[in-house]
Order: structure tokens, then sequence, then C-alpha cells
């Protein structure tokens, strides 16, 4: 397994990590049992990046199942898990999701995190989403703080800017920047990925699948299970679908030629 620096934080992890949100349902239903061997599968394999984060399935539903499966292996891989995304119930019981990024709500998040994903430190801590209520210095101070104390190694964002990184980053170093990157989003390429470059921070890259699109898996709208998030997903609507799925053809015949699969 190749490896790549985490930033200039001196650890390397593997140059691909394992992504768990799926194994919350957020792509239809998920098998806790091959879950579990796909962790430990992903581990065997020299995969040392887990992600995953406390909005990941009900009342943390994905650290929990981490944290067991993570038992006697803890010090095999770089945990990464993130704060600021809220779901609870709406009135009319589908899930509202809000982001919370005030200094109280990360410490007392982090001590619920620690304690689901049964660890005594998290390696990479990641603002999830930026709070439009709350000035990113003051997350990232609250975050600060839990480096100073040891209950956190490394920080890191989700889906910022370019101005909002620096600002963050002024106030202590962020290690790690993740986005949504893959052949059909490109967006990072223009300012935050130059930024990255400058600062050295490292770009984490999530969905580089296209959400499995990509692959050729999703072949149409009968392929998306009930409950999968993909079902409102715009790239994913009938009538983008037939659209994109000519886009991905010349992709299928580069894998052929090759002998590979698109992924």
């Amino acid at each position: 397994m190749r490896r790549r620096e985490l930033g200039r934080s001196g650890v390397s992890v593997s140059a691909i990590g394992l992504g768990c949100w799926g194994m919350s349902g957020s792509y239809g239903p998920a098998d806790e049992a091959e879950s579990v061997a796909t962790l430990h599968h992903a581990l065997d394999l020299g995969i040392t990046l887990i992600d995953t984060a406390d909005s990941y399935g009900d009342d943390g539903h994905n650290e929990r199942l981490i944290g067991r499966a993570l038992q006697g292996r803890r010090h095999e891989c770089v945990l990464a898990t993130k704060i600021g995304i809220v779901r609870r119930a709406g009135p009319d019981g589908m899930a509202v999701v809000e982001v919370d990024g005030r200094p109280e709500r990360i410490r007392s998040a982090c001590e619920a995190s620690l304690a689901r994903l049964r660890t005594d430190v998290i390696d990479l801590y990641y603002l999830h989403r930026v709070d439009p209520d709350v000035p990113v210095e003051e997350s990232v101070g609250a975050m600060a703080d839990l480096v100073a104390v040891g209950k956190v190694r490394f920080l890191g964002l989700s889906e910022f800017s370019e101005a909002t990184l620096r600002r963050a980053h002024a106030v202590h170093p962020i290690t790690a920047l993740q986005s949504e990157y893959s052949l059909w989003t490109r967006e990072p390429e223009a300012t935050v990925m130059p930024a990255c470059r400058e600062l050295g921070i490292a770009f984490v890259p999530f969905s580089p699948l296209g959400r499995g699109f990509l692959t050729g898996a999703v072949t149409g709208r009968d392929r998306i299970a009930a409950g999968d998030w993909r079902a409102n997903n715009p790239r994913f609507a009938d009538e983008n679908l037939a659209r994109n799925q000519a886009l991905l053809r010349p992709l299928g015949e580069v894998a052929q030629a090759h002998g590979k699969t698109p992924a």
C-alpha cells in the first residue's frame, strides 16, 4: 500500500483510506457483520486511515460500530472523526440536519465520540461544516484546546473555502482538509487545493468514486435502494442519470482496454 504524509504532522497514512458513512445506512440497508469484516480486511490490506463522524447513523451508530470493530487493533490505524453536523427528528418524523460549531458543543461532542470509539485520543478531528452563526476562530479555538489537553492529536476541516481555511489555520495548524473530489467533482482544484499546497495541508478527497456512479454500479434508479441518500441527489435524478451515463461510457472503455474495472 502506498503511503502519504498527513500534512506536516510527520504521520504517514495509506494513500487509500476507508470512509465508513455507508456502514450506517446512508446508501441503503447496511450489514453490521459485513461492515466489521470490511474494516478488518482493510486493516489487513494495509489501509490505515479510517474515517467516520458523530453524525453518521442514528445516535452515533457509526462511531459505536468502529469502536467495537477496532478493539485490539486500534494501534493499526489513524482514526478520524468529525464534529459539527447534528441530526434530529423533525415534526414530520423526517431527519433534520443542522450545523453546530459552538465551543461548548465541540467539547461535549468530543467526550461522547471518545466514549463511542472506545479510545483515549482522536487522531484527526474534523470540523464537519462551517457554522454560519459561530466565527470559525471560536470553533477551531475550542478544538485546539482539545489538542492541548491530549484528547485530539491533529485538526482537520471538511468542505471549507480557501478564505475560511486560512482563517482557521491562523488559529491552529490545520493538518487536513476533506472535500468531495473526483472525476465529476473538480471544484477544489481552483482555489482550495493550491491553498493546501501552500500551507502544507493534506487534501483528503471523499467520494472519489462519485458515490458509486463512476464504478458503473448505478445504471438506473432501480439500483438505488429505499432510504438511500442518493435518491435525493440531483445527479441521480432520472433526467440527469441518462446524461451522466453517456459521460461515463468513455471511462468504461478506457478501463476495458486495460483489463480493469472503472473503479
